[in-house]
């Protein structure tokens, strides 16, 4: 078994999907002197098998439905390019999403049931993102899945195990995270849109043309940059808040790379430097909400 093969099936690039937004809630959670280290450390190995599962399930129902054809531009693939069978992945893609639901009882013993449905939805939709009767991600629902469950879900989710409360603040950091994680796959989509197009795949980049999805990546990428002047003229935080505002011409950048570039190959580059971006505005912002 070639390790290397399991490696970039688990897309390790795009894991800041699944870390920074556990980062971002137990920083809030710490500010607010409330944070609790076990359920940290399980809500984040929760969140990152779930995505793991999530991208092993993703191969192997891209290859039934023949969304990964010779031709495609992205990253290889390892059910269709033969490097791991495809009931292996399949096995292995549930087995992962079983060991994530094992792990999170420890946080529904801790929190009770809203963790409880929480992590089912999530688990639930993680398979159906890309198989089932009706795939999310056919259906032009990849993006909302990633904003809510990238996002919204595990900012606040992670903030409620560590407080057992809601929190106002927490659900405005989820839209900076959910913002930026959905780019990641605005990105990923746009390299794929002739593929996806002809296995049926109907993304939003398939369904209203490629000038929205560049609009869609502007909107994404600068909506996080709102967050920071939110909290501030709310007095909830001091000028550190405005930390990831450093971020802004690296942003610009690649938001102008998006709508410049030609080349469908060039966006696997565009998708792991929006990864990177992501994780640079995580570790700024939640050190702005660390120190404010």
């Amino acid at each position: 078994m070639n390790v290397l093969v399991w490696v970039e099936a688990a897309r390790l690039r795009t894991l800041p999907a699944s870390l920074i937004p556990v980062m971002v809630g137990g920083t809030l959670a710490w500010q607010h002197e409330q944070l609790y280290w076990p359920a940290t450390v399980v809500a984040l190995s929760c969140a990152v098998l779930i995505q793991i599962a999530t991208n092993f399930a993703n191969d192997y129902f891209d290859y039934r439905s023949g969304a990964d054809a010779d031709d495609r531009v992205g990253f290889t693939r390892a059910s269709s390019s033969g490097a791991i069978s495809p009931g292996t992945m399949l096995t292995t893609a549930l087995s992962t999403f079983f060991a994530a639901f094992l792990l999170g009882l420890y946080l529904v013993l801790h929190a009770g049931l809203p963790i409880l449905v929480t992590g089912i939805l999530a688990i639930a939709a993680g398979i159906m993102y890309t198989g089932g009767p009706f795939p999310l991600a056919y259906n032009g629902l990849g993006d909302l899945f990633v904003f809510l469950f990238f996002g919204f879900a595990a900012v606040t989710g992670t903030y409620y195990v560590n407080t057992l409360q809601w929190s106002e603040q927490a659900l405005w950091a989820s839209v900076a995270v959910g913002s930026l994680s959905t780019m990641i796959l605005v990105a990923n989509n746009y390299r794929d849109v002739h593929s996806d197009r002809r296995a049926g795949k109907n993304t939003l980049v398939v369904i209203f043309g490629e000038r929205f999805a560049r609009w869609q990546f502007t909107i994404l990428a600068l909506l996080p940059f709102t967050i920071p002047p939110h909290f501030f003229f709310r007095e909830e935080y001091g000028f550190l808040i405005f930390l990831p505002m450093i971020l802004l011409p690296w942003a610009i950048y690649i938001i102008r790379w998006f709508h410049v570039e030609n080349r469908k190959e060039a966006f696997n580059d565009i998708l792991v430097q929006t990864a990177q971006f992501m994780t640079a505005f995580g570790i700024l912002f939640s050190a702005g909400i660390a120190l404010g």
